[in-house]
């Protein structure tokens, strides 16, 4: 069981909004405008975290972008995934090992 290191209390307006603890935000170095995750565990206790920033990469924003255009452009062109296809793409990834949260490589950045 984790220990308290901070405890503190705020009160909840008739909007149900609240303003967050200034102890709170100085222990989590939260911000103006930045988010807040909540996680409510099975026992009813609250555990609350500072979202962390993700840069958005341009090239696949615009790549995704690209994407969205041409399938409303070009719906024709949607095919399903069919049984054939899913066994190739299979095979082609079956002895494929890959470690998501493996360093990259000088080579790889």
């Amino acid at each position: 069981m984790a220990s308290t290191t901070l405890e503190t209390e705020s009160t909840l307006t008739e909007r149900f909004q609240t303003t967050v603890p200034s102890s709170v935000r100085r222990a989590l170095h939260l911000g103006k405008k930045d988010k807040i995750r909540y996680v409510i565990q099975a026992d009813g206790n609250v555990l609350m975290t500072k979202v962390e920033k993700t840069e958005d990469d341009p090239v696949m924003n615009k790549f995704l972008s690209f994407l969205a255009n041409d399938m409303q452009q070009h719906p024709e062109n949607l095919q399903q995934l069919t049984a054939n296809m899913r066994n190739t793409v299979q095979s082609l990834i079956e002895n494929v090992e890959l470690d998501l949260d493996a360093p990259l490589s000088d080579e790889d950045e």
